[in-house]
């Protein structure tokens, strides 16, 4: 096998690790698929791996619950370093204040993770993780319930992640309102900075404005 193909494997393998090893709650194996600088990137959060460890796990204690589903990977490498983009679906449950009272929900939001990667002692580990979100809808667990949400307070969240920020916004969350949609500005600029990235650029490119922003 040539050092590309093995490079594109283990890195597909580190994207796959991720999601199985976050959403079984496998702390230990999760941290390995970081470098130690790790930083991640979510509506609700952003800050070290390890931070995002430790608030999971806070969250997972309060009844807090959300999974992933993976689809196809594009990966760009250039000797050392790599970015990934790989297709998503994150699902998030919770109960719902509506006109009717509380009704319990899933949402799913489809977008990439924009993964920012670097080989270092012969080790692939994420550097950066940063969604791209899409599109996102809601629905009740039980059909027969209707759920009225907050019409004015709903048109004045990101349209990418509307429903999802709806939600985490209900349970207690800050929810970043800048993060890369589809289209606009925001992800242009993560598309230069992985551009950076793969030429030798600073990590910082990417970071605007970085700030924690979780459970409050």
């Amino acid at each position: 096998m040539d050092s590309e193909t093995a490079d594109r494997l283990m890195i597909r393998d580190l994207v796959e690790n991720w999601v199985v090893w976050r959403d079984a709650g496998d702390w230990e194996r999760f941290r390995t698929v970081w470098h130690d600088d790790g930083i991640m990137m979510a509506t609700w959060f952003q800050g070290s791996a390890d931070e995002f460890i430790r608030v999971t796990q806070e969250g997972w204690a309060r009844g807090v619950n959300i999974l992933h589903f993976l689809g196809g990977t594009s990966i760009e490498l250039s000797k050392t370093r790599a970015i990934a983009q790989t297709k998503m679906t994150i699902s998030q449950r919770a109960n719902v204040r509506t006109a009717a009272g509380l009704a319990t929900c899933d949402v799913t939001c489809t977008g990439r993770f924009f993964d920012f990667l670097e080989k270092r002692h012969e080790r692939w580990g994420m550097v950066l993780r940063q969604p791209i979100y899409e599109k996102d809808r809601i629905d009740p667990v039980d059909p027969a319930v209707r759920v009225d949400l907050d019409q004015v307070q709903l048109a004045q969240l990101p349209a990418g992640y509307r429903h999802l920020a709806y939600i985490q916004l209900q349970i207690g969350y800050a929810v970043k309102r800048d993060m890369p949609q589809l289209v606009g500005a925001e992800v242009e600029r993560l598309y230069a900075a992985g551009k950076a990235w793969l030429s030798g650029g600073a990590l910082a490119a990417a970071l605007p404005k970085l700030s924690i922003m979780h459970y409050v």
